[in-house]
């Protein structure tokens, strides 16, 4: 007879009651038994079998869930409980195919098979939708009744609708397989014996470490570093990628199991729990762990019991509905999900911390080659006293002297910036084993602050310094006003990084202008670093621009304040307390005007000429703003506002300099049209004409364009006749746009209709210009941008063009056209931006500036501006800013006199409007 492993008791799981007799091997095998006993042939057997268990698994995956939803964080019970269900499936199907369908009646030595776990589940760890990854297991070659016996068993659970993935394999083919194969060598790692042979799985446990894993530790180790490396370039690189996989991305569930993996491979425990007593792991490190393990595991859970399927990333709409059921709610100042999203992300960070400490130990200790490479070529530099070069680490000389004095925590990372050496995983933990010892006395310290401050400023890569702060704590300890705003994550599609890490990111962006490593892209920004700017107040700008995000008062003003408290705290001047109290305050001001404003307006730039007030102010404003964006994610930054920020800060810079006149406004109109018949003359026009020209347009038309836009404009209605549509299509690559041209006969809603037109091929309106002539031509120009933010490829013009011809004529109706084509993504359906319409009289002098701020879809525009032409509002330009799924939209309008928009009631009524189109419009896409 075969020797059967007993089936491990069930786990306990408090508020989560799951019927004993489901989890207890004898009694699922006692049921089975007496219900198939009566039958005969294999077909019945295998049938009744399959019900009986199928109904046992339904039920008892119910129970787990309503279990799971009662106290929806208690993960690893529920993890445990799945696994415990499925061995006793496991077990049921073996005791059917062994005693039913293939009984043995003479068993020689050959004759054994174990069945055993591996895997996730050799971890005894299964989430709702994971595979049940099996090795069958012979003790040489496999025979015709062990085959017999997995075949059954196989189209058992096939039957059961249940993912399998299995092998089987003697114990010498799993030896000589695991050598070569580095992946199965892993699975071998977590085998877990389920049922059958326990001797044979016995044999295979002491064969594995005895004559395999105990020779290759140093290659295992290897593999793994370089393995988890791959897998996090493939997930981003980044741990704060704003929809994070639970599984694979960095800081997930798979980097805690490589640690066990190669702890296991070392050690040869079994728990995590076992790393402790062997000084791997302190008690908090492995409180840490424990948390962490417990906390992604629920939302993994929650995941597939939510899509009914394998999922692993957290998408945004995911996101949502993982919060609420886990228990996270709404606040006054924050979503619920944000504070989900923040816990996932400290976790995240902490799983970081713990498998990189370990992991570079182990390497230091097992790996041989890149490290002494790396020493053998790095050109040596004298330690600083307190300080060693351990194995090409810094490393602190005495544990007992280092904590004597608070400021060596700073101290250390100075260090390590200066010599460009990493920090060794013995001072990681010893700094964050004592972050207590950074209290209000060391804060207060001259020396701490010069020691920060020159982090910043002195070693050309403050990022690096201040990540790995800002992981251990240190930075949050030594500025405790940042440590909300650490791991915060803000729900929307526009922002890439959590609060803290777009921080970093942005200091990191700023030290690469001054490094000078843009110099063609960033040129005016390159250029004022190199003046003699205040360095330490634009890097502690940069640095707390956002730090009073996640409160419910608006976090330029709050972080104002805030940044106030720290530069005082830091011994500035009075003159820098206030320059980074107004550059912080005002860190979105130049971005607003620029992207929300039309800058060719003469009030817009009086305006922000005004609110800066000196050149000093307006260069810092420049290269925080440049920064705040590119540090928001890839794809960000683009020429178009690379050129809205150049041009708003070269005129406001000629403002600054002297004074108003420079926004004479007939003086620009008459520096226009010279610009415009200088170039008319080069390209060969005849006098005459040119002066019909320069007449031809109102004085508004002059200001808005540029000189190369008037010219094509000046083409297009050369000899136009009344029913002929003129369209110019132009790449404009050093803007990333697209700009289209136009010009017709004027009509009502013209505007709307060529909106309409440019939208239904896709096209992202950045900004848009339209005027009427002297003589009944409308003349409008759109900047477009395809769905990357580029500017249309040239094989796309011809396509374009015939699509806005075809609805200009009238066989196109955008409305209708829209129907199909306006609905959101599922994923970001969960983001709510609440509609706000503002008008403003005091931002032009002759126009009305209608602002929409709402969440973006591709008719909005088109509904937009359907509502004002039926209303005789004429729209004179636009501007149009998005931001991930929000928009803010910017009309300057007139009323069909020619005037603003006075009337409080046509206001109101004109504000009812647009809203009933933004919801309707909504409503639609949803339908």
């Amino acid at each position: 007879m075969t020797t059967e492993q007993p089936l491990p008791s069930a786990p306990a799981m408090p508020g989560a009651p799951v019927p004993d007799a489901l989890f207890d091997a004898d009694a699922l095998l006692a049921r089975v038994d007496a219900h198939i006993a009566p039958l005969a042939e294999p077909r019945e057997i295998r049938s009744a079998t399959v019900a009986l268990l199928a109904e046992a698994r339904a039920s008892g995956m119910a129970a787990i869930e309503t279990g799971f939803a009662t106290h929806p964080r208690a993960a690893r019970e529920t993890v445990r409980a799945i696994a415990t269900l499925t061995d006793a499936i496991v077990s049921t199907l073996y005791h059917v195919a062994t005693t039913r369908l293939h009984p043995q009646y003479s068993v020689s030595e050959t004759e054994r098979l174990a069945v055993l776990a591996v895997g996730g589940y050799g971890r005894a760890e299964m989430a709702p939708s994971s595979d049940i990854d099996l090795l069958f297991l012979t003790p040489w070659k496999i025979t015709p009744w062990a085959e017999s016996v997995v075949e059954s068993m196989l189209y058992m659970m096939w039957d059961l609708n249940l993912k399998i993935g299995h092998s089987i394999r003697s114990i010498d083919d799993c030896l000589r397989l695991g050598a070569e194969d580095i992946t199965i060598r892993t699975s071998l790692v977590e085998h877990r014996l389920v049922t059958g042979h326990a001797p044979l799985a016995e044999e295979l446990r002491d064969r594995l470490w005895n004559e395999l894993f105990s020779k290759t530790i140093p290659e295992f180790i290897e593999a793994k570093l370089k393995e988890r490396s791959n897998r996090h370039k493939r997930q981003g690189g980044q741990r704060y990628v704003l929809e994070p996989n639970v599984k694979e991305g960095k800081g997930g569930l798979r980097d805690l199991q490589t640690l066990y993996w190669i702890a296991k491979y070392i050690h040869r425990v079994d728990r995590a729990q076992e790393l402790v007593d062997l000084g791997v792991f302190s008690r908090d490190e492995h409180l840490a762990f424990w948390q962490a393990e417990d906390f992604l595991w629920a939302v993994r859970c929650h995941l597939h019991l939510i899509a009914r399927r394998p999922v692993d990333v957290l998408s945004f709409d995911m996101q949502v509905e993982v919060a609420r059921r886990m228990g996270y709610a709404d606040a006054r100042a924050r979503r619920g999900v944000e504070y989900f999203m923040q816990d996932y992300f400290r976790h995240a960070t902490r799983v970081g911390e713990l498998t990189r400490v370990f992991l570079t130990e182990l390497e230091s200790r097992h790996v041989r080659t890149a490290p002494f490479l790396g020493r053998l070529f790095r050109r040596r530099r004298k330690m600083r006293a307190g300080f060693v070069d351990l194995r090409g680490r810094l490393a602190v000389a005495d544990d007992a002297e280092f904590l004597k004095d608070p400021l060596n925590i700073l101290r250390l990372f100075e260090e390590a910036l200066r010599t460009g050496i990493l920090i060794h995983p013995d001072a990681m933990r010893l700094v964050a084993a004592n972050l207590d010892l950074i209290d209000d006395e060391m804060r207060a310290s001259p020396e701490a602050t010069r020691i920060f401050i020159d982090l910043l400023l002195k070693h050309g890569n403050p990022e690096r310094s201040l990540r790995r702060m800002n992981e251990l704590g240190v930075l949050a300890a030594f500025i405790p006003e940042f440590e909300p705003v650490v791991a915060m994550m803000q729900f929307n599609m526009y922002h890439h990084y959590t609060v803290d890490e777009h921080s970093i990111q942005c200091v990191a962006a700023l030290a690469e202008i001054e490094r000078g490593e843009h110099p063609e892209d960033l040129p005016l920004s390159s250029g004022i670093m190199e003046t003699g700017i205040n360095r330490k107040v634009l890097y502690l700008a940069t640095l707390l621009h956002d730090i009073g995000k996640g409160r419910p008062e608006d976090h330029s003003i709050l972080g104002a304040h805030i940044a106030r408290r720290i530069a005082i705290r830091f011994g500035l001047a009075q003159d820098e307390v206030e320059t980074v109290e107004w550059l912080v305050r005002n860190h979105l001001l130049m971005s607003d005007v620029a992207q929300k404003r039309d800058i060719s307006d003469p009030r817009t730039l009086r305006d922000f000429a005004k609110a800066v007030r000196t050149r000093r102010r307006l260069d810092m404003l420049l290269v925080l703003t440049v920064c705040d964006i590119r540090g928001v994610g890839p794809g960000t930054w683009n020429n178009w506002k690379a050129a809205l920020l150049r041009k708003l800060h070269t005129e406001t810079a000629q403002v600054l300099e002297n004074g108003l006149e420079e926004l004479n406004r007939d003086r620009r109109q008459a520096d226009a049209k010279r610009a415009l018949r200088h170039l008319l003359i080069a390209r060969g026009w005849e006098a005459k004409v040119i002066r019909a020209e320069l007449g031809r347009h109102y004085d508004n038309y002059w200001s808005g364009l540029p000189t190369e836009t008037h010219a094509v404009f000046a083409e297009l209605l050369r000899g136009i006749s009344a029913d002929e549509i003129r369209i110019d299509l132009h790449p404009d690559i050093d803007r990333d746009a697209t700009r289209a041209a136009f010009v017709l006969s004027d009509h009502p809603g013209i505007f709307s209709r060529l909106a309409g037109a440019l939208t239904l091929m896709g096209a992202n309106v950045v900004d848009a210009r339209t005027y009427t002539t002297r003589d009944g031509y409308a003349t409008a120009v759109f900047w477009v941008q395809d769905a990357e933010g580029r500017p249309y490829a040239e094989d796309r013009l011809p396509r374009l063009r015939q699509t806005i011809l075809r609805t200009l004529n009238g066989d196109i109706v955008a409305r209708e056209a829209f129907a199909t084509r306006d609905k959101p993504r599922k994923r970001v359906r969960e983001f709510r931006f609440p509609t706000h319409v503002t008008f403003d009289n005091e931002g032009s002098d002759i126009y009305t500036i209608i602002e929409v701020d709402t969440r973006d879809r591709p008719g909005l525009l088109y509904d937009l501006t359907r509502v004002m032409a039926a209303n005789h509002i004429q729209i004179v330009s636009a501007v149009i800013a998005t931001f991930g799924a929000q928009v803010v939209d910017s009309f300057y309008v007139k009323d069909m006199f020619g005037l603003k928009l006075h009337s409080d009631s046509k206001r109101e009524t004109l504000e009812r409007k647009l809203r009933k189109a933004i919801t309707d419009g909504a409503r639609r896409a949803e339908e």
